[in-house]
């Protein structure tokens, strides 16, 4: 077997995020991207004497599992989606699974809570942000606006029909690909960094219902925006327009970078509603992308702290903590929260948040959580941890845990990172009372995990 080989098998049971592997000429192959039950076609990517490895080409034989007619007709091709041909009820199960056999290898309460995964109360057009890129659908195809195809770094598959945004979301990318078509404007080419349009963020409030768009493009060449903003400003939407907005990006990094952005037509920011609060989010403010699971999710990590703390909580730190979302639903069972995170600006909507809900016992500090603990003189009763994907940094877990509170919860997007913070946390004499998964991302592999933690002494 070598690289470039074409084989066929059956997928066994997978791992998060649907990893899986099949057995073909007595090899073991692992393969990303498939479910439990298909029998799949893979191109080998990777082969020596200690494992191979292959690239999904396409599903022969579907899994017994896939019961649900996808509602995207694009399913096929876009990278985005993929379980949408599983009943919701099946990507739950699936999900939970995934979670459990991750952690309970190295979970060493044998008590530990198992508590069944919390789902998405909407599992089609849920997302309150996206960002989508200009580009052809194939080398030198017309322009198009979307998502990646799968397995493609530059072709594109339109997001007219997406199933994850709702009709307002839809109604502006035709628009706005119906306008610049019209206008003539070309697209950024990331290999010959050229070319003027780059993105389009739409953020819409699943529960306020205001919506927040912002075009970004390279400064290549001069171009008024007024008038597709007051377009825009025309359209019938469900919602409620609040703003438009222009960013120049001219960075080479294939993601948005903000290096300046104007108002077209009201305001810069729109508002949410979260579990009786009220949030003002940006254009580039970190956010729940699923407000409705937002409040599923948030609302389990209150329960868990109320478990212990009732309703004298004492002084709460809340740990890479965002826009303060956490910190602010937490206040009132609190004496004092101190919410710590790195970027400035999401700190800044923090505070203005906390004044926006009449919060006067919030405190959120701008900068590295592992340097700002030094400079904090409060010692927490209660830690709650949010950190990015990649899990927190060992210096800084070894810090957070040397406060020896009783209880903390660990908030985790990724599983992975979280499995390997479970063992740091375990060695310093934690032990884990319960793990509940909570569903944010419906239609894709990607799931939220609550852990709630308590001192073995």
């Amino acid at each position: 077997m070598k690289r470039g080989d074409i084989v066929t098998g059956v997928v066994g049971e997978t791992t998060f995020p649907n990893h899986g592997s099949i057995v073909a000429d007595d090899r073991r192959i692992k393969i990303k991207g498939v479910l439990p039950g298909q029998e799949v076609e893979a191109r080998i990517k990777r082969s020596s004497q200690e494992k191979a490895e292959g690239i999904l080409m396409r599903v022969v034989t579907p899994s017994p599992l896939e019961t649900a007619a996808p509602k995207c007709p694009q399913f096929e091709i876009c990278g985005s989606c993929t379980l949408q041909s599983l009943p919701y009820e099946e990507q739950l199960a699936l999900k939970e699974s995934h979670i459990r056999k991750l952690l309970a290898p190295v979970i060493r309460n044998e008590k530990c809570r198992w508590l069944p995964i919390a789902g998405s109360p909407s599992s089609y057009e849920y997302r309150n942000k996206m960002e989508f890129t200009f580009g052809d659908e194939y080398r030198d195809g017309p322009l198009t606006l979307g998502q990646h195809k799968k397995g493609s770094m530059y072709d594109l598959v339109s997001a007219e029909c997406c199933c994850l945004i709702d009709e307002d979301v839809r109604m502006i990318v035709r628009e706005t690909l119906r306008y610049v078509t019209e206008a003539g404007l070309s697209f950024y080419h990331k290999m010959r960094r050229e070319g003027y349009l780059r993105h389009l963020l739409v953020r819409k409030a699943k529960i306020s219902g205001e919506i927040l768009v912002d075009i970004v493009t390279t400064t290549a060449q001069e171009f008024d925006w007024g008038d597709w903003a007051a377009k825009l400003a025309t359209l019938p939407f469900a919602g409620t327009l609040k703003g438009v907005l222009h960013t120049v990006n001219d960075a080479a990094a294939d993601t948005i970078v903000n290096e300046g952005t104007s108002i077209l037509y009201g305001a810069d920011c729109i508002a949410e509603e979260l579990l009786g609060l009220r949030f003002k989010i940006s254009a580039f403010s970190f956010f729940q992308t699923n407000s409705e699971g937002a409040e599923v999710l948030y609302s389990a990590v209150r329960d868990r702290v109320l478990e212990v703390t009732g309703e004298s909580g004492g002084v709460i730190f809340d740990l890479y903590s965002g826009t303060g979302t956490i910190g602010q639903l937490l206040a009132p069972v609190a004496r004092k929260v101190v919410g710590i995170e790195i970027v400035e600006e999401a700190v800044v909507a923090a505070r203005a948040n906390a004044e926006l809900n009449g919060l006067s016992n919030c405190e959120f500090i701008a900068g590295d959580v592992l340097k700002k603990l030094d400079e904090v003189a409060e010692r927490p009763d209660f830690i709650v941890l949010d950190p990015p994907r990649e899990g927190v940094n060992p210096k800084a877990l070894s810090k957070i845990l040397a406060y020896g509170v009783d209880n903390m919860v660990y908030i985790s997007c990724k599983p992975t990172s979280l499995a390997n913070d479970l063992v740091a946390i375990q060695d310093a004499g934690y032990r884990v009372v319960s793990v509940q998964p909570v569903d944010m991302f419906p239609q894709t592999p990607h799931v939220e995990t609550v852990v709630q933690l308590c001192s073995s002494s």
